[in-house]
């Protein structure tokens, strides 16, 4: 039988609208969650909703553990924190565990007097919990109320992630038991959802046997339990009389070490078996213990109490950690993507600082516009200082080489220019991502250390575009009727190589003679275009074309950056742990009872009705 999915932020409400199931109205007391303890239901519920919205997916140190932490916190709030606060009133759940062949299943079925869940010498023999309840209690787990995440179906056979119910007259009203895998199974699986099964328990009944109760297994769960302060009782199966009383006191010695000093221990002696039952007599100490837990109202209150106390306690002093882990995925993934913002930062401020310190004015830059200026006549013009610079650059231009080789050879540059930095970019992140287990994981199969493959293409689409652009400044500027001719007589192509000589000209990363060539050049080119245009308007033109050419970049090498980043976003690692501590602060760790004192010898001794001769003379003063 399928079931709904479990909503944490439900009402309380009891299965079928009363909050009692039919049957015995005195088995469960009423199921308010008593003073403040709405209160608790609503804190807890916040915080089964942060831990939920928490993403921990990078592979940072102590994520394994941290994940494993919140799905066990979301199993304990949804398998029985939740549900129990809800309803205080519910019936008992005793979850019988323990490792393989420690009788676990003979001993449900001595308990009910019946073969209500199968034993035998295959492990592991019980592959899916089954629960026994009393008819009158079936309202209470027929939904999901407990154990959400287990589908309930009757009868015989298995199913995958389900529970079997049984309902049998012989479990008394207002306990149910219920038959958990072994914890020590061979099946991972089972091993899981034995110990989920446990942390759904209001009472735990741990089930071992002379040879195994030393196992390290069982030791590692009823250390939860003893942290939650959970009601245990220590099944000690199969016992020999001869070993009865060494084993018991050891086992005892065990408990008191490990912090379980209110656990019951009971023994269960070897006995025969008969149609799969132990005797009545060698079930009886353990079918006594429940009976009386559920028989007396207020021991079971303080059961209920003192298990919701540990495990909402238990809760509040584990939940900070998980806090400090989203915190830590947070910090982390911010790392990493800093990482990416500045590789590509620093590659922005290389192609911006190659772009005007001179070094652009080397090699065939330097030679084409060189081809184009003439390295004779003009330069010795310079150097003469003639007084007309328009007339001497007009006549030394007229019949030169077109100016398009000039032009491709700064595009050519360029592209050289951005493509070298986005490599070293993206082989920096790389390299530190690599080195880092979160960001190695982000690596698999992703080609990242080199740029895209479709780069140089983009980057040269953005320089034809800018050289463009600079030449649309130059024709615009030109479009006055005073510089008209001038314009046409240089050529707006002419005029457009120079600018972006101009732009590449601070030669602040060339020596030697090649300052004084491509200095030269770039004076050449400044005083050209102040001829034509004006100081003021070269200078606003080059700050334009150098603005339009830094953005185009700055844009290019972003959209690199954003695809180095993309498995990292894609993660979307954002929520940290403020809103689990926001929600933590909510929860208050609720009261228990204090339970009475016992009477002192006095008081009992005043207790005792009196006879004989004492008895006589009172009555006779009286």
């Amino acid at each position: 039988m399928s079931h709904a999915s479990y909503d944490p932020r439900a009402g309380s409400g009891a299965p079928g609208g009363d909050p009692t199931p039919p049957g015995d109205r005195t088995a469960a007391r009423p199921t308010e969650p008593g003073p403040g303890g709405a209160d608790l239901a609503a804190g807890l519920a916040e915080v089964r909703t942060a831990v939920a919205a928490l993403r921990l997916p990078l592979e940072v140190a102590g994520a394994a553990q941290a994940r494993a932490e919140a799905a066990r916190l979301t199993a304990q709030l949804d398998d029985h924190l939740l549900p129990r606060v809800r309803q205080m009133g519910a019936p008992l759940l005793a979850v019988v565990g323990g490792s393989t062949g420690a009788g676990k299943s003979t001993l449900v079925n001595s308990l009910v007097g019946a073969v209500v869940s199968p034993a035998g010498v295959l492990r592991p023999t019980t592959r899916s919990p089954v629960l026994v309840h009393h008819p009158d209690d079936a309202a209470w787990f027929a939904g999901d109320r407990v154990l959400p995440g287990l589908a309930r179906w009757r009868g015989e056979g298995e199913g995958p992630r389900s529970l079997r119910l049984v309902a049998h007259a012989a479990v008394p009203r207002g306990l149910a038991l219920l038959d958990a895998p072994d914890i020590d199974s061979v099946v991972a699986d089972n091993r899981e959802l034995g110990a989920q099964l446990l942390g759904a328990a209001d009472l735990w009944v741990f089930c071992t046997t002379a040879a195994r109760y030393a196992d390290a297994v069982p030791w590692e769960l009823l250390a939860q339990a003893a942290a939650r302060r959970a009601a245990v009782g220590v099944v000690l199966d199969r016992l020999e009389a001869a070993e009865r009383d060494a084993v018991s006191a050891d086992l005892g010695r065990m408990m008191a070490e490990h912090g379980l000093v209110g656990a019951r221990l009971l023994a269960v002696p070897e006995a025969r078996l008969a149609g799969g039952l132990l005797p009545d007599a060698a079930a009886a100490p353990v079918r006594d213990w429940l009976q009386g837990l559920v028989a007396d109202a207020d021991a079971r209150d303080l059961l209920v109490r003192t298990t919701v106390h540990g495990a909402v306690a238990d809760l509040v002093a584990r939940v900070p950690a998980l806090a400090d882990a989203a915190d830590a995925q947070v910090a982390h993934a911010g790392w990493l993507a800093q990482v990416a913002v500045d590789a590509y930062a620093e590659a922005t401020r290389t192609v911006t600082e190659v772009a005007s310190d001179g070094t652009m004015l080397r090699g065939e830059v330097l030679a084409r516009w060189q081809e184009f200026i003439g390295t004779g006549e003009l330069l010795r013009a310079l150097e003469a200082k003639v007084s007309s610079w328009r007339d001497r650059i007009t006549a030394a231009l007229r019949g030169r080489r077109a100016p398009e080789p000039v032009t491709a050879a700064i595009g050519a540059g360029l592209v050289d220019v951005v493509a070298d930095a986005a490599d070293r970019a993206a082989e920096r992140v790389w390299t530190t991502w690599h080195a880092d287990p979160a960001g190695r994981v982000l690596l698999d199969r992703l080609r990242l250390s080199r740029s895209s493959a479709d780069l140089r293409d983009r980057v040269a689409a953005e320089v034809r575009a800018w050289q463009g652009g600079v030449l649309e400044l130059v024709g615009t500027e030109g479009a006055d009727r005073r510089v008209t001719a001038r314009v046409l007589s240089f050529g707006v192509n002419g005029l457009g190589a120079a600018l972006m000589i101009l732009i590449f000209a601070q030669t602040g990363g060339l020596t030697g003679a090649e300052v004084g060539v491509a200095g030269g050049a770039a004076v050449l080119a400044q005083r050209l275009l102040e001829a034509i245009f004006g100081d003021d308007a070269v200078r606003r033109l080059t700050r334009v074309a150098e603005a339009d050419l830094a953005a185009r970049v700055d844009r290019v090498l972003r959209d690199e950056a954003d695809r180095t980043r993309a498995p990292l976003d894609a993660l979307d690692v954002r929520t940290d742990g403020s809103a689990l501590r926001a929600a933590l602060a909510l929860v208050r760790v609720p009261d228990v009872p204090t339970p009475p004192a016992p009477p002192s010898r006095r008081e009992r001794r005043e207790a005792r009705p009196e006879r004989g001769l004492r008895a006589w003379w009172r009555r006779l003063w009286s």
